[in-house]
Formats: structure tokens, C-alpha cells, sequence
């Protein structure tokens, strides 16, 4: 079985370009290969004029790198651990400068061992850019963390865009490809499935919306409503999806009212990242 099969990638410069899927996709593998810590069985990766296959040292001096699971001494400090990872490059950013930058002033004596998964986190990607790097590499850079520290990260992803760096990251979370990426590639067993901005793959794909509907008595496929595509359960809703909304909500509200049928719950929703997914793939993000 392929790790990745046959990915073709071309990403900007200076823009967050994301690899979106669930675990096993093989986005880790992809980036591995890119970062040079896992030499491709064929194909060709290029920076700019450079093959990283033949010369990984153009990727070590020019990429930076957070692991999707990145180890750390836990007897070192915070200013002990940026400073050792620093002592591998010939051209490094300032301590200081990063400590200041990622919030870790009050933690820079601490041991490690002491920090939160939020601040491990920031760490992790101080370190990452302690070289100074063009293009930025995080796998799963929010995985595991509490809302509030997920979005310190966000900013910290869009600061490096600002300055004119390449991010490339990988994630499972929507809102997250949503709000960050500028480009999006949608990957699962190892294939690209599709490639575009989060609007486009949504236009692309799913140009509909939904209802979402809790009554008394289900709305069943039987029930014939103008612009309706599919019904579907979702737990005590039932979720309608139509191509024409205006038409079908005032369809379905004759029909409640005909049917005697009262409607407790009515929401309406634009099609989403997860829609794109579960449409491309049959399997939501979440399994």
C-alpha cells in the first residue's frame, strides 16, 4: 500500500497553502518528504532551481520545521532550548527576539517540563523559525490545544505570512483550513483529490445549501419540495439539501402547515470545507 500516491503539488511563495485531511491521509508523509527527513521511492521535488532529493541541504538551511510531535529536553529552559537548536545554524534569528515575539517572556527560565500544551506549542514553533526560514512547515500546529491557544497560533501563522514567508501546514480541522489557507489541497489514502482556495472547492463542489429541520414528524424523502437534491438524518434534525433555498423553505413551510406538521427548529446554512470532504469522499474528517 502507497504512504502517498502520485501528489502534485505547486505552492506560491508567500502565501499559507494547507494540506487538508483525516489522519492516515498521508499529509505527514508528504511534508517529510518535502522537509528532506524521508527520501521519496521516485519523483522529483523542487525548491527554485534546487532538487531537494539530491541536495536536502538546501531544505535544513532554507525550511523550518514543527513536527507534528515535537520532543524536547525536558531539563532545559525555554531560552536553553531556542539557543541549542540555534547552535545548528550558520544564520539564526535572536532568543530574545523570538521569546518576545511568541509570548514566553514569563516562561523563559522554565523548564520545559513545566509548560502548558499551549506554550509547548509556541515553543515549538519559535524553534521553527529559529533559522530564519523562507518557508515554514507545521504539522497539525494546533492539534490537542484549548480554543484560546488555538487562536494564538492562528495569529502567529498569519504574522509569518505578513512577513513574506511560505507556510505550508497540515490540518484536519475545517474552521481552521478555512480561516488560514489561501490554497487548499484535499487528500485521503494518499492522493490529491483536489486543489483550490476554500471558496473555490466550495463553489466548485458543493454550490447548494442546506435546511436544517426538527419537527415533530420527520421530514422523509417522500416529500416533494422544489430546488430539494437530499434528505438526510443527522440525529433528531433532518437536513435537506437544495439547490434553490428561497423556493424550498417556502415549500416546506406549506407543507408543515398542510401536514399539521409544527416545526420546532429551522436553520439554514451554506455548504462548508466538510461538505466539500464528505462529497469527495464519502467519510467525514471526524472518523
Amino acid at each position: 500500500m502507497r504512504a502517498v500516491d502520485g501528489v502534485d503539488l505547486e505552492i506560491e511563495p508567500g502565501r499559507i497553502f494547507g494540506l487538508l485531511g483525516p489522519n492516515g491521509a498521508g499529509k505527514t508523509t508528504t511534508l517529510e518528504m518535502i522537509e528532506g527527513l524521508r527520501r521519496p521511492d521516485q519523483g522529483h521535488i523542487t525548491y527554485g532551481d534546487h532538487d531537494l532529493v539530491r541536495q536536502p541541504g538546501v531544505a535544513r538551511e532554507r525550511f523550518g520545521v514543527q513536527l507534528q510531535t515535537s520532543s524536547f529536553f525536558e531539563l532545559l529552559r525555554v531560552d536553553e532550548t531556542i539557543d541549542l537548536f540555534a547552535s545548528f545554524y550558520r544564520h539564526t534569528l535572536a532568543t530574545d527576539t523570538l521569546i518576545e515575539r511568541f509570548e514566553l517572556g514569563e516562561k523563559r527560565k522554565a523548564y520545559v517540563q513545566t509548560l502548558s500544551g499551549g506554550q509547548r506549542q509556541r515553543l515549538a514553533v519559535a524553534v521553527a523559525l529559529v533559522n530564519d526560514p523562507e518557508v515554514v512547515f507545521l504539522d497539525e500546529p494546533t492539534a490537542g490545544l484549548d480554543p484560546q491557544a488555538r487562536r494564538n497560533v492562528w495569529d502567529s501563522v498569519r504574522q509569518l505570512r505578513e512577513e513574506g514567508r511560505t507556510v505550508v501546514l497540515t490540518t484536519h480541522y475545517m474552521d481552521e483550513a478555512e480561516a488560514l489557507c489561501d490554497q487548499l489541497a484535499v487528500m485521503d489514502h494518499g492522493r490529491v483529490l483536489d486543489e483550490g482556495q476554500p471558496k473555490e472547492l466550495i463553489e466548485r463542489h458543493m454550490p447548494a445549501a442546506f435546511i436544517e429541520v426538527s419537527a415533530e414528524v420527520p421530514v422523509g424523502e417522500d416529500v416533494e419540495l422544489p430546488g430539494l437534491q437530499r434528505v438526510t438524518r443527522e440525529g433528531p434534525k433532518t437536513v435537506l439539501r437544495t439547490e434553490r433555498l428561497d423556493e424550498t423553505l417556502g415549500a416546506l413551510a406549506e407543507w408543515a402547515r398542510a401536514a399539521g406538521v409544527p416545526l420546532t427548529g429551522l436553520a439554514t446554512r451554506t455548504a462548508t470545507l466538510e461538505d466539500v470532504f464528505l462529497h469527495l469522499t464519502g467519510r467525514s474528517l471526524r472518523d
